[in-house]
């Protein structure tokens, strides 16, 4: 039987090796021809996996029985809309992974932001246990990486995006995680109600509902108890028991400074070493996921107390001269960029920009005009968020197109500011210049830590 795998990441290396591994006769196909993908080329070909370079998919030339997508790849590009109408079966590289490990609980972990944070702390509490549980999908482990592991894990902690669940109908989860909505992705989904039902769809499936109390959209949605949300879901706070919604005996929040239950103290919220409010929304969740999971809460303190954070979000990369120079290279929205600027220490010199996205930057243009002494803008955004910042009365900003010029020039930006902070944070996709988010942030903490060299 043929099948055939579009998209030659990780993901897809993983979904074609698990296929060949089930007897399947495997074509990969990707419209990149890079130095890097003619390696991977040569690799898989030595393990009987044929790959098409530089051409778009054509499932008639093929006519295969069934076809798997990467994450990366749009779910309505020309070849997958005719494979369907050919019939050909169409799914996820997720819903492959699910086809393989769904006699194992999973605990899934979806929303605009906060999803990787979420979603570590959750496989670092499930692993403090003593626990088999990796952490996969857009984080860690590609999904169908963990399906080919020679023994099956004890839980499988997954980090969905909505272009996931969109290409993995089936997924039905434990525990499912909503972390927060707001709008993203719109390039793709077009429609803000399309987008929302798409995660819906997960929460759906879930046997256990945790939903971020703390976020406008989700917030309310509960309170008119509309789809996804059930009555038994569990809802977090960090304002305390009086500010939940649902059943106030089955949320998790924060009082006097702790990480409590209606019936249990749990942990202190200071615990977390991770700044900003937004990550003891993250703690929250994670910790509602591990209750849910049966899971004692010594096991739950000494995972957050040893947590050392999560790469690209908020990370603190060097100290040179007595500025603090940390990499948010995973904020790709308005949203997640304003929480990270507001979760920093002021005066702060912002590194921005990218390839814009669809989105509402007012929040975002009000806390640059809060707490940043200057904004360096990068990218193919620069010229637009320049005109943005000057139509909102801060003229504070310089376009230097590149990462390396941003990094050059803010040590004497932020001695001429008496900035405590520089921040890339950028409020924008990475794929003008790099490949990924991951790539942009390596890139910078790689120039940082060569800064008085």
């Amino acid at each position: 039987m043929k099948a055939c795998v579009i998209g030659l990441g990780k993901s897809g290396v993983a979904a074609a090796r698990l296929l060949k591994r089930e007897g399947w006769q495997v074509t990969v196909s990707d419209r990149g021809n890079s130095t890097d993908l003619q390696r991977q080329q040569q690799e898989l070909a030595a393990d009987g996996i044929r790959v098409e370079l530089g051409d778009a998919f054509n499932p008639e030339l093929d006519s295969p029985k069934l076809v798997v997508v990467s994450p990366g790849v749009p779910w309505d590009i020309p070849g997958l809309q005719q494979a369907r109408s050919l019939g050909i079966e169409t799914i996820g590289e997720m819903e492959l992974a699910w086809r393989h490990l769904q006699d194992i609980p999973w605990v899934t972990v979806t929303g605009t932001n906060g999803k990787t944070t979420t979603t570590a702390l959750i496989a670092a509490i499930f692993q403090a246990a003593g626990l088999d549980a990796p952490a996969f999908g857009n984080i860690g482990y590609a999904a169908c990486e963990v399906a080919l592991l020679a023994q099956k894990p004890d839980w499988a902690i997954a980090e969905l995006s909505s272009y996931q669940i969109e290409a993995s109908p089936s997924v039905a989860p434990k525990i499912a995680v909503w972390t927060t909505f707001t709008p993203d992705h719109l390039s793709r989904h077009k429609t803000l109600e399309r987008y929302y039902n798409i995660k819906a769809h997960l929460l759906h499936q879930a046997q256990y509902q945790v939903f971020n109390g703390d976020d406008p959209y989700l917030r309310n949605v509960g309170k008119l108890l509309a789809a996804p949300v059930r009555a038994e879901a569990c809802w977090t706070s960090v304002k305390g028991k009086a500010d939940l919604i649902g059943n106030p005996e089955l949320g998790v929040y924060i009082e006097d400074a702790w990480v409590r239950t209606a019936q249990e103290l749990i942990l202190p919220a200071n615990l977390l070493k991770m700044p900003g409010r937004h990550n003891q929304q993250n703690l929250l969740m994670a910790v509602a996921a591990a209750r849910l999971a049966g899971i004692d809460k010594a096991a739950i303190a000494q995972a957050i107390a040893s947590f050392p954070g999560v790469p690209h979000r908020l990370e603190h990369i060097c100290t040179w001269q007595g500025v603090d120079y940390i990499n948010d290279s995973k904020a790709t929205n308005y949203d997640a960029a304003q929480v990270g600027l507001a979760s920093v220490n002021s005066p702060a010199i912002l590194i921005a920009g990218g390839e814009a996205k669809i989105g509402d930057d007012s929040l975002w243009i009000d806390t640059i005009r809060e707490k940043a002494a200057a904004v360096l803008l990068i990218g193919n955004a620069a010229p637009s968020f320049a005109q943005r910042l000057q139509e909102s009365s801060y003229s504070n900003y310089e376009i230097v197109e590149t990462m390396e010029r941003a990094v050059q020039r803010s040590p004497e930006l932020a001695k001429q500011t008496n900035a405590s902070v520089v921040l890339l944070s950028p409020a924008c996709a990475s794929f003008d210049q790099y490949q990924n988010f991951e790539q942009r942030g390596d890139h910078f903490r790689q120039l940082c830590q060569m800064l008085g060299q």
